[in-house]
């Protein structure tokens, strides 16, 4: 008699939960307005932000960068090279070594290259605040307005290194942040050779890349003339990232390449 007694009890729950969960589900379906917004207000809020990899263009046209945040050495010889190749690149420079080497952002300002902001202290940015940021950005900004006059609008993080808020706090405080699609891996020095082979021969070399070197890398001095000259040969025009990008009325696809928006007619 228990038996079938707790058969019964057990029939009665379960039945009980099935009503609950078609009520829940119909409730649901009466609801998918609300559903669908909240939806989006996620997707929104979570949305990965990309910095500026590359840029596309229908321009045969490409830049050279140049990360500044240890030695100098080589600055004399690098302007050199550039200028022979009548070519203008973008140095992004840390404001410690802005402190430490005036005379050579003058050099790098008086050439006519673009100057970008690389942080105060090259850190890793994606592990501090808003706040801290902001202040690296600022810093490094007033001290090379101070000394060129010039207010810079590129941004690229220590050690290629963001998340959102960094983009954001980066925007905020009225800069683009710019990547590279195109790595010469001079920093790995593996050779002269290894380097020219890495950028003439790069799978994403095309329209609208960003090509990255360091100032202070033991071949790109000995490389970067063969390199320009190589590049040119390819057919691509050598401009400065601030005439690269589109400054306004533009996306992000998924590989970080900035696409302008198709105006209306």
């Amino acid at each position: 008699m228990k038996f079938f007694k707790s058969i019964h009890i057990r029939k009665k729950v379960l039945g009980g939960i099935a009503l609950a969960l078609t009520l829940s589900a119909a409730m649901l379906q009466a609801l998918p307005p609300a559903a669908e917004k909240v939806s989006a207000i996620v997707t929104a809020q979570t949305e990965r932000k990309l910095p500026i990899y590359c840029v596309q263009t229908d321009e045969p046209k490409v830049s050279v960068s140049f990360d500044a945040a240890w030695g100098a050495e080589d600055t004399d010889e690098l302007l050199r090279i550039l200028a022979e190749n009548d070519v203008k690149a973008t140095f992004f420079l840390c404001g410690y070594w802005v402190e430490k080497y005036p005379e050579e952002v003058k050099k790098i300002a008086e050439a006519g290259h673009d100057l970008g902001n690389h942080s105060a202290t090259h850190p890793h940015m994606s592990q501090i605040s808003s706040e801290q940021i902001a202040q690296e950005l600022q810093k490094c900004h007033q001290n090379i307005k101070e000394l060129t006059g010039i207010e810079m609008d590129l941004f690229r993080p220590p050690f290629g290194e963001y998340d959102n808020h960094v983009i954001e706090t980066a925007t905020a405080n009225g800069y683009y942040t710019i990547q590279w699609d195109v790595d010469s891996l001079d920093w790995k020095e593996q050779g002269a050779e290894a380097e020219i082979n890495q950028v003439l021969n790069h799978k994403h070399l095309g329209n609208g890349s960003i090509i990255l070197f360091h100032n202070d890398a033991k071949y790109t001095p000995q490389v970067l003339d063969t390199i320009l000259k190589g590049i040119k040969e390819k057919g691509f025009e050598i401009v400065p990232i601030s005439e690269l990008i589109h400054r306004d009325n533009y996306e992000m696809d998924h590989e970080g390449r900035q696409i302008p928006k198709a105006t209306e007619s």
